[in-house]
């Protein structure tokens, strides 16, 4: 019982910092574009390069 003393306190502490830093990468606009880094990665131009084809072909 003695233990729910600290670890009650303790547990919102935390649960505080964790609000806060939340809050905090929010308003600094991290969560601002969801969607454009997953486009980028789908728009990917993954083609083998003409100069480098040349090169396989010689050998």
């Amino acid at each position: 019982m003695e233990a729910l003393y600290l670890l009650v306190p303790l547990s919102l502490v935390i649960v505080l910092i964790a609000v806060c830093a939340f809050f905090a990468m929010s308003d600094s606009g991290q969560f601002d574009d969801l969607v454009g880094p997953a486009l980028r990665l789908l728009e990917d131009d993954d083609k083998v390069h003409e100069d480098e084809t040349k090169v396989d072909d010689e050998r």
